[in-house]
């Protein structure tokens, strides 16, 4: 009988303990998820502290141009704080200060490579397997003859620029150039993320762009890469001036010294990206968004057509509706004079294991 006893307040003690590791793990995650959303909280308030401080920058300067016009440190500027126990910090880049690749000719593709220090025929060959991947009947230029439709899963081309990075994984010979012998994005990748945008917009910010963009502009000289970038950052002959930027496009030109700049170059962000850190404690919580101001970028968009014919035969009803249906359906929907257009947002999204490359200073 006391060995049935002493066994069943072995069973029943292991139970208990089991129970209690459970409930202490459950709360924990509860724990997490509570934070989480208390935090987000925070990320959202700061994230229209930001947008909010960049619009009064936007309608005083006209537009906004560069961080040097003073909107760099949005949080410091307003003087907005979170709650207690709550650090918040802002960064941002203009993602206009790349090349979008909605709007990329074979020439500028060309112009980069070739300043990568590929040969001639590989940079059009490159530039024949990226614009062939993007372009409706596209005429390549060089020996490439891409083999889609014949592998062991057989596909098309999209036609369209590229919505995701990892399209060039897909792509003849581009898979070859920006991967490595295990698969994984290499240098030149992350050197070509860095130089072009995913999102459609018509003019590229000089006040922002790198010694690559540059390059594939036509910009060769780098000369003219370090005289842009000592005015921009206020050193080298403009030292005393401090950090500057570009109002329009004549005063670029006459600061690189060409008689004009090229097509889809201007001195306004078209695209920001904003990213948001929380902290409380050891919490962390990470905001991202991509942001347009009006007339400025926008996704790239494909839209869905379909031509499926009407059956014969069929019969098309209409349905008579009452006066008060009908006057909601012409009432016109309720408009937010928002000054920006969200065209990205992510929370808490994984950070690359991988290191940037490292790209060489203008």
């Amino acid at each position: 009988m006391l060995v049935i006893v002493l066994v069943t307040l072995l069973f029943t003690a292991f139970a208990v303990t089991m129970f209690i590791e459970q409930a202490s793990t459950d709360l924990l995650v509860e724990a997490r998820v509570i934070a989480a959303q208390r935090l987000r909280r925070d990320a959202y308030s700061t994230l229209e502290c930001t947008l909010a401080t960049l619009e009064d920058f936007r309608r005083v300067g006209g537009g906004l141009h560069s961080p040097a016009e003073g909107w760099g440190n949005p949080l410091a500027f307003s003087g907005w704080q979170p709650r207690e126990g709550v650090t918040a910090e802002v960064t941002l880049a203009d993602e206009s200060g790349k090349i979008s690749l909605s709007h990329v000719d074979a020439a500028t593709l060309t112009n980069l490579f070739k300043a990568w220090d590929f040969k001639q025929a590989d940079a059009e060959k490159l530039t024949d397997a990226l614009l062939g991947w993007m372009r409706r009947d596209y005429v390549s230029t060089s020996a490439l003859s891409p083999t889609y439709d014949v592998g062991a899963l057989p596909f098309q081309s999209p036609a369209r620029a590229m919505r995701t990075f990892t399209e060039l994984a897909a792509i003849d010979y581009a898979r070859e150039v920006f991967y490595d012998e295990k698969g994984r994005p290499n240098d030149q990748w992350r050197r070509f993320v860095a130089t072009f945008s995913l999102f459609n917009y018509q003019q590229i910010n000089l006040n922002a762009a790198s010694a690559d963009v540059l390059a594939a502009l036509g910009f060769s000289d780098v000369s003219q890469h370090q005289r842009l970038a000592e005015y921009l950052n206020g050193t080298g002959q403009y030292t005393t001036q401090g950090p500057a930027w570009l109002t329009s496009t004549s005063q670029a030109a006459n600061l690189m010294g060409t008689p004009a700049m090229p097509q889809g170059v201007g001195v306004q962000v078209r695209a920001l990206r904003i990213n948001v850190l929380i902290r409380e404690g050891r919490t962390e919580f990470r905001l991202t968004a991509v942001v347009a101001p009006a007339g400025g970028a926008t996704t790239v968009q494909a839209n869905a057509t379909s031509t499926r014919p009407a059956a014969s035969g069929t019969t098309t009803s209409t349905t008579s509706s009452t006066p008060a249906a009908t006057a909601a359906a012409k009432a016109p929907a309720p408009q937010l004079n928002y000054p920006f257009t969200l065209l990205e947002i992510t929370e808490n999204a994984e950070m690359s294991a991988t290191p940037p490359v490292a790209v060489p200073p203008a």
